[in-house]
């Protein structure tokens, strides 16, 4: 496939994106978590629709649906490509403001809006591979939104690329954006049926040439603490601290099973929240393993704990709660390694290494996957994520587009 001729909209399409405030709400009951999530929503559909995708639409979940008609005479199963449009609650996004370094050269970046903000070489081992490249920061005083504003404008770059260039094959095509995946809920209000996709595709990975057909399994932990209130004057003997008790819990915690200490497929256990007071605390924690057995394991360990510490309070009692979140998606993926297959050879085409990997994470295709459309994850060159020195590279986002396009035509070249 020639590509020279391919006329880039990402990385206007991702500045564009990246400057709309999405920040989801794990506090919220509502789908979605937050209303503004839907400005981007409105904004898609209208790209979509300007594209002829006539039936482009936002639900009233948050959620955009939109379809690219088949345009061979073969029998394609049906392929999804999914992003989501939240933002992580661990950073502001308001007020993003997009800065293009280009031609990057090997120096530090120096955020311009914060200085104390940089972007160090020697800690971003990943910028070794951007030398030339044109890299997009925030300014300093916010995160980026790569994560996952990169995946929708490769999306959207490639339907645009499509819709613009009939002669590449490819059968019919859905599109999924989601609201509230940084906060686990991604797949909570998807249509599986109204999606009628086969097989799907997250783009909301890292490097670049990575596809991942592996993520971490995942519950959260609430733990409720009810201590013992009295005045501090005449506490003597008396007074049991919610507040102390829930500290003792999560010192007690293994320092080499905590996100700071752990890579790779090693497991942890982390405190997300604290919340309360002298007479009652929430803790709440997320603990992730790559196989069920552990994460069990690691969930018993904390209740565990938690039994520990009370015996030494006889007038407090606790509530332990789990509740799953995803599993790792190797499970279904492994019955259909085609799906991911077909994702190497379409970085391979784009002159790119492909590299199969696992992600210390969780995507909506984790969710997805469990729900009846297996769903591997490739990149989309995002880095730093949830914080103030988030990066992406216009050349890898580029690379990213791309592989869309030659994946679409390698199911339809695949099939009869």
């Amino acid at each position: 496939m020639d590509f020279n001729n391919y006329n880039f909209t990402v990385t206007e399409r991702f500045v564009k994106y990246a400057k709309i405030d999405t920040q989801s709400d794990p506090e919220s009951l509502t789908c979605p978590s937050t209303a503004k999530q839907i400005n981007l929503g409105k904004v898609l559909v209208e790209e979509l629709l300007a594209m002829g995708i006539k039936d482009a639409e936002l639900d009233e979940h948050g959620y955009v649906y939109a379809t690219i008609e088949s345009n061979t005479s073969k029998k394609v199963p049906v392929i999804c490509f999914c992003s989501h449009m939240d933002t992580s609650p661990d950073c502001s996004g308001t007020n993003v403001n997009p800065v293009i370094h280009k031609k990057y050269d090997g120096k530090d970046l120096i955020l311009p809006k914060d200085t104390t903000q940089v972007i160090k070489f020697s800690e971003h081992p990943a910028l070794a591979e951007q030398l030339g490249n044109d890299i997009i920061t925030a300014d300093g005083t916010t995160l980026l939104g790569a994560d996952n504003k990169a995946g929708l404008a490769e999306i959207m770059d490639a339907a645009h690329y499509l819709m613009t260039h009939t002669e590449v094959k490819h059968g019919k095509i859905r599109l999924l954006f989601t609201p509230d995946e940084e906060i686990g809920r991604g797949a909570d209000k998807v249509n599986i049926k109204k999606l009628g996709a086969d097989f799907g595709y997250t783009m909301d990975g890292e490097t670049l040439g990575h596809i991942e057909n592996e993520t971490f399994s995942a519950d959260a932990v609430s733990i409720i603490i009810k201590g013992f209130p009295t005045h501090p004057g005449f506490a003597k003997d008396k007074m049991q601290h919610a507040i102390k008790i829930a500290a003792e819990i999560i010192n007690r915690i293994p320092k080499d099973k905590t996100p700071e200490t752990t890579e790779k497929k090693q497991p942890f256990i982390h405190p997300t929240g604290i919340n309360g007071g002298l007479e009652q605390v929430e803790i709440k924690f997320i603990i992730r393993a790559f196989d069920n057995a552990t994460l069990l394991t690691l969930e018993e360990e904390l209740r565990n704990i938690t039994v520990s510490v009370l015996t030494n309070y006889s007038k407090c009692s606790y509530e332990f709660k789990v509740t799953e979140q995803y599993r790792n998606m190797k499970d279904v993926l492994d019955t259909c390694r085609h799906v991911v297959d077909y994702a190497i050879e379409a970085i391979s085409r784009t002159g790119v290494k492909p590299v199969l990997s696992s992600i210390r994470g969780g995507t909506d295709g984790s969710r997805l996957s469990f729900m009846g459309l297996p769903c591997p994850n490739i990149y989309a060159g995002e880095h730093a994520f949830h914080s103030k020195q988030e990066w992406v590279s216009v050349q890898d986002m580029e690379k990213a587009a791309q592989t869309i396009v030659h994946l679409v035509s390698i199911w339809e070249e695949k099939s009869n």
